[in-house]
Formats: C-alpha cells, structure tokens, sequence
C-alpha cells in the first residue's frame, strides 16, 4: 500500500508531530508499505513524480525529537521559499492524492482542529482518524466542556473567557488555566493564588483568543485511549516535577508512567467507561485518547479528548496498545485499517 505520512506544519506542537511522524513512517515501511514522509508546510519542491517517491520510499523532511522547549513559529515560517499563503506546501496534494491513505502525524493547528480534514473530503483524499466536525469539536476545549456537561461526562468547575474580558470574577483557587485550543499543554498553568493567576492568564493569552479556566481538582492522572470502539488500558501519569507540562510529556526521565495502572477494578472501570462516552459524544472516530483526574471518592473527571494522540517514543496510546499485545508498528497498521473502514460503504 502506498502510504503518505503528513506531519510538521505551523503549531507550537509542531516538533511532536515531526517526532511521531518519523516513526510512524518507519513503523509502516516495516510492514511493508510504501512510504512517502513529508511535511505539510514545506511540501516537496524536487521534480520526482509522486509514483517514483512512493517507490523510493522518501524521507522528505528529517525525523527529529521533541526539543525542550516548544518551536520559534516565526523563524520557521521564514524558511519556506516565496511568499504563497497556502498552508499546504508545494506537492503535498499531489503526493497525498497518489497515496492509498494519509496518514496524519500532525497535532494542534490546521492538522487537528478539522481544517485539513475537512479540505481533504472535498479533494477526495482519504486520511486517518477521525473526520473534520468531531476534530473540530474535541480542539475546542469550551465546546467539549459544553457537550461533556449535557452527556453527564464529569469536568471540573470552569469558565471560558474571551480575549478582552475581564477574568476578575474568577474566585477559585487553586486552578488551572489553559488556551481554549492548545495541546501538549503548551500555555497551562496551575495558579495558587491571584498573582500567579494573572500572570498564566496572560500567557495563555499570548497564545490563543479564548482560554479555559477550571478549578484544580486534586487526585491522580489517567489517560485512557480508543482504539477502533475498543477501550484500551488506563495509565497513570505521575510527574516527576509535579506538574504535566510540555517538558515533563517529551523529555525522557521526567514522568513516571505505569500501564497497566495499578487501580481498582471499580475504578479501571470508571474510567473506561468515562473515556467511551466521551468519544462517543464528541463522535469520534477510529482512534483517540481522552485524559482524566480520578479524584480521592473514585470520579473521573475529563480534561480533554485528543483527537490526534501523540505517537512519539515517549506517548501514551501506544503504551496501552502494547499491553493488549500490539507492537508500536502493528498499532500503526492497525490504525490505517480501521480509518479505511470509514470509506466503505
């Protein structure tokens, strides 16, 4: 099969992808696929054809890991050749069109938000994961706070608050601020007390328009993946710095993570049954992760759905597939398999 692995592009998440997308690409040519690896933003500017990339197999853009801290944007927009303001680079369609499927190892931004979902189902360009309206849905934290609390879905006490408004009615303390649409935890925030609060509420906002304030909710941290309607295996997050941020997820050593996690059967319960109606409501597809706080009287509160769950060496899902017997390359196939099945019908 001829397999197009999209990752890069213009989000402060955008060394994740690259990271994933690297052994995702590896992943899949050990399966035996033809394999093209290239990044949405820059694209291919050579003059091969794609029939003669998906033949050699090409690597065109360089595998990396995650760096300590999130990507110059600015300074990576001004390497690209001419002035097109395109998001796709050059060639990017024309190799994903001869592609049996697109893989996409992207994350925030256009790749997540259901902007390049969308834009492939009108080119006719089939792709994994889920499709644009559920993407769209599960990156706007607001919306997913809003629909989590008509499903009976627990989430924290929280307010969303719009560039220009005042937060000054906020009074809970302590809590957590984030931007609306940001993943990795890029731009949250624990805040003990005012102070602290404005200053992450600030920040936050030097990322995004809308941020998500809740009230912290003191417990451990889980994520729970799905996996084709399947619930996988819960794990626990335990940071070793005391707080999940963007350095402790990709750097090797900062957290503890332990799957299967060693919980009650009442409580792997809990959880599983949480993350199911969670993607159920936002309807998802094919894969994705959801991320909990299972407080001290065993309820799980959701504090995201990710869409697009990392697949770096460090990431989550694939360590809950791998204790349901799925290797990281086998997990990767699979994936691919199940995304086919959206255009059967």
């Amino acid at each position: 099969m001829n397999i197009a692995v999209i990752t890069g592009g213009l989000s402060t998440e955008r060394d994740v992808a690259i990271s994933s997308g690297g052994k995702i690409a590896k992943a899949l040519r050990s399966k035996g696929h033809n394999v093209v690896f290239v990044d949405v933003f820059f694209g291919y500017e050579g003059d091969k054809t794609p029939e003669e990339l998906f033949r050699e197999n090409g690597d065109l853009v360089e595998s990396k890991s995650v760096a300590e801290n999130i990507p110059d944007l600015a300074a990576v927009k001004a390497l690209r050749a001419g002035n097109s303001p395109s998001f796709l680079g050059r060639n990017v369609v024309e190799i994903c069109r001869h592609a049996d499927i697109t893989f996409f190892a992207l994350h925030g931004g256009e790749g997540e938000n259901g902007q390049l979902q969308a834009a492939f189902d009108i080119l006719g360009i089939k792709y994994t994961g889920t499709g644009y309206l559920s993407a769209a849905l599960a990156m706007d934290k607001g919306i997913t706070r809003a629909l989590f609390e008509q499903h009976k879905v627990k989430v924290a006490k929280g307010e969303v608050f719009a560039r220009g408004e005042s937060t000054d009615s906020w009074d809970v303390f302590p809590c957590v601020i984030k931007p609306c649409s940001g993943g990795s935890s890029v731009g949250i925030a624990k805040a003990e007390n005012r102070e602290q609060f404005d200053e992450a509420v600030r920040d936050a906002f030097s990322y995004e328009d809308e941020i998500v304030i809740e009230q912290f909710v003191e417990g451990r941290e889980f994520s729970v993946g799905v996996l084709g309607g399947e619930v996988l295996p819960p794990i626990e997050i335990i940071p070793t710095t005391g707080f999940y941020d963007y350095k402790s997820k990709y750097q090797a050593g900062l957290t503890i993570e332990e799957c299967p996690a060693k919980i009650t059967e009442a409580e792997d319960k809990t959880l599983r049954d949480s993350a199911y109606a969670a993607y159920r409501t936002l309807g998802l597809e094919a894969y994705a992760r959801m991320d909990f706080i299972l407080d001290k009287n065993g309820d799980a509160y959701c504090l995201e759905a990710n869409a697009l769950p990392g697949m770096t060496p460090t990431s989550l899902l694939p360590q809950e597939a791998a204790v349901i017997g799925l290797d990281y390359a086998t997990l990767c196939d699979r994936i691919v398999e199940i995304s086919l099945k959206k255009y059967k019908g």
